[in-house]
């Protein structure tokens, strides 16, 4: 894992904002020069361009020099095309002559390799030695659209539509197609790049100079990893406070390490559950196509920031309004009743045949009076109860007869949009491109961003909705982290799996609720504990390295007197003498009432993303029902609190069918406690689980707690 200096930091403007390139290896023999070349041009770029070839004088039309050496002038930016075998010499003699930007085009390193890797390692300790700024090698280049300046290798096509969309590809190869797919559905960028290996400049690097540049609202991610997830996690939070929306596609997936199989909690962290999880809590917006990463970035760069879930909807078809109303329901976007007087007034507009309620569907009477829809929309974003509409309505496909008569149309629809006081969001019907006719009408009227397609568009606004939220929680909390302590709490020496008693105790002593229990080595000791604590209690396998003790039998519920427990304790006992286990005992608790949720509290280690909290429906449905959600530590009481209202089970805490309510506070910050806890064990512990940690509206309660350690990572 590569961090770049100060030094090449200070370089990155020369890279991406260059006022002279310099092409080398330029030749007429390769697509990849002549595509970059045209690329260069065809932008409009104002600055100086050198083609470098010591075996010609000329190459694409135009002079050609021997040598970095032999150019009139420093350049600010190289573009490498060399064989592999010559690139670090070519480097080495541009930094000589000043340079210190470069983009290397060639491939044949890192990537092929064991002796790939040795050339680009060196390659890497150049850069850092010399600070150069170099991005790939084995990529594509840049396009950054914002200054005009295309060092591409392959084809883009015209007109490049530019606006405010970052695009920061880990594939060449997609590169292409996302590119292409922005300019069908009039998606704007500003910037985009695909990194190659990575060896110097990583994604974060990029995002960091896209979050300061201003003509970038929103930045767009294809991963295939997230190499240091502590820099994306720095960068993703900086984002966030700053405004700057992230949308991610995400490929491959997060496995867990296998002593997180010992606890309930692996089997509920999924596939890619810790990706997403860490995603949605930094407020990067999740995707899962390429198609809904450029739809959601294009309405993020058109609206920023929504300021609520409440939607009113104009629709001139009854069908799509009923879409509409489904999409929104299984994306958690609310579509409220209107309000009387909204209902009164829009009454006053629509044909008697229509049915004012939200989504509002003004008929096809749109056809014969094209003032309705935006009527309606006027009236509409009034409500008291909603906090942002969408308009239903399609750029034409063809021009019709009246090219004038939809051209102002459209312009009078856009200049009621702006004058709202609520945000108003075209959205299209269907996914698909944009026809050159629709752009020149959008172009001609003025008219906004139109979302692509009702089920990718209402995705993406259940995305916009989610960040928003998000985004005014970190302005509110300000600079602040919601980190844990830093103090190491770990004990010397701990390994392997620790007991229940050991592990409740150790919470119980750093402020946990924890039930009370005694250790027993004698059916006489059980039964003495069990009078102390008056019946009924429960009985517990102990033995040193057991895990789950139910899958041996060894939890006895509900005893009554002492001849059960005596039979509870010899019984567990024999059986852990059966297994050879050592350390065998029992321990004695005082049995709960049935009434509360029991929730598992758990925390695993994912490789890439260190410590995750899970919290779901524990007790014996944790493995049933797998109802969970996750959350990555350091984290808040705050945030736990949000996560547990993302439970399936939430209704059951909230007091279903006449139950009390659980203290939602109160439960929060037990949690929230459990986590700190965790991380201040530091990179030692492996797995902790409370299954099950009873809440009710008496209190909270661990009644169960395992711990697993890893290998001392010191050593």
């Amino acid at each position: 894992m590569t961090t770049i200096t100060s030094e090449q930091k200070s370089n990155l403007r020369s890279l991406f904002e260059p006022k002279s390139i310099a092409l080398i290896g330029a030749t007429d023999k390769s697509s990849w020069s002549l595509n970059t070349f045209l690329n260069i041009q065809s932008s409009g770029f104002e600055g100086r361009v050198y083609l470098v070839n010591p075996r010609a004088e000329e190459v694409h039309g135009h002079k050609a020099y021997p040598s970095i050496d032999s150019l009139p002038e420093v350049v600010d930016l190289v573009f490498v095309m060399v064989p592999t075998g010559v690139v670090l010499e070519t480097l080495q003699a541009a930094v000589a002559h000043g340079t210190r930007a470069a983009v290397v085009l060639t491939a044949g390193f890192g990537e092929v390799g064991e002796e790939g890797q040795r050339l680009e390692q060196e390659i890497v300790d150049f850069a850092a030695e010399s600070g150069l700024a170099l991005l790939g090698p084995n990529g594509n280049g840049f396009i950054n659209a914002a200054e005009g300046i295309t060092p591409y290798g392959l084809p883009i096509g015209r007109p490049l539509i530019e606006g405010n969309v970052g695009i920061v590809l880990q594939s060449g190869a997609l590169a292409s197609a996302v590119l292409g797919f922005a300019q069908s559905r009039n998606v704007g960028i500003s910037f985009l790049t695909a990194m190659g290996n990575e060896a110097v400049l990583s994604v974060t690097d990029v995002m960091n100079y896209l979050i300061d540049s201003p003509k970038t609202k929103v930045i767009a991610l294809f991963l295939e990893s997230v190499r240091d997830t502590d820099e994306f996690r720095r960068i993703a939070q900086r984002a966030l406070r700053a405004g700057k929306p992230i949308v991610a596609l995400k490929v491959g997936r997060s496995e867990l390490g296998a002593q997180a199989a010992l606890a309930h909690t692996g089997a509920l962290v999924g596939d890619n559950g810790i990706n997403a999880a860490a995603f949605d809590q930094l407020g990067v917006s999740s995707v899962t196509s390429l198609e809904e990463l450029l739809i959601t970035a294009g309405l993020f760069a058109s609206v920023g920031s929504l300021p609520g879930s409440r939607m009113g909807v104009v629709t001139p078809s009854g069908g799509a309004s009923e879409i509409i109303a489904d999409r929104a329901e299984d994306e958690g976007v609310q579509i409220p009743p209107f309000a009387p007087e909204t209902i009164a007034a829009v009454t006053e507009i629509v044909p008697s045949f229509a049915t004012v309620q939200n989504p509002l569907d003004v008929t096809g009477y749109v056809v014969i009076d094209r003032t309705l829809t935006r009527r309606a929309l006027q009236l509409v974003a009034k409500d008291p109860g909603i906090d942002f509409t969408i308009l239903n309505i399609d750029l034409p496909k063809v021009e019709g007869a009246d090219h004038a008569g939809t051209v102002e149309m459209f312009r009078q629809t856009a200049l009621a949009i702006d004058e709202l006081s609520v945000p108003a969001i075209p959205i299209g019907t269907a996914l698909s491109d944009i026809t050159e006719y629709g752009r020149r009408v959008q172009n001609e009227s003025g008219f906004p961003y139109v979302l692509g397609g009702i089920d990718r568009g209402i995705q993406a606004i259940s995305r916009v909705v989610a960040w928003s939220e998000r985004h005014r929680a970190a302005v509110a909390a300000g600079d602040g982290d919601d980190a844990a302590s830093n103090a190491n709490i770990a004990p010397a020496g701990a390994t392997g799996i620790w007991t229940e008693h050991q592990a409740a105790q150790f919470l119980a002593d750093h402020g946990v609720s924890v039930v009370p229990s005694r250790l027993a080595t004698t059916a006489a000791e059980a039964i003495a504990h069990a009078e102390e604590f008056g019946y009924p209690v429960v009985v517990k396998a102990v033995a040193d390295g057991l895990g789950h003790k139910s899958d041996i039998g060894g939890v006895k519920l509900n005893l009554l007197n002492a001849d059960d427990v005596r039979a509870a304790h010899d019984g567990i006992i024999e059986v852990l003498s059966g297994m050879g286990a050592t350390g065998a005992q029992t321990i004695v608790q005082p049995q709960r009432s049935s009434d509360g949720v029991e929730l598992i509290v758990g925390i695993v280690r994912d490789p890439a993303w260190g410590l995750a909290l899970v919290v779901g429906l524990g007790g014996i449905w944790v493995e049933i029902m797998k109802d969970a959600v996750l959350r990555m530590l350091p984290v808040s009481a705050e945030e736990v609190k949000t996560a547990i209202k993302g439970l399936r089970a939430y209704p059951l805490l909230n007091g279903a069918r006449g139950a009390k309510p659980v203290d939602l506070d109160v439960l929060a910050a037990e949690i929230a406690a459990i986590a700190d806890i965790a991380y201040r064990l530091g990179d030692r512990l492996e797995a902790l689980e409370v299954n099950p940690l009873r809440a009710s509206a008496d209190g909270v309660e661990a009644l169960d707690a395992l711990v697993t350690w890893a290998d001392d990572r010191s050593k």
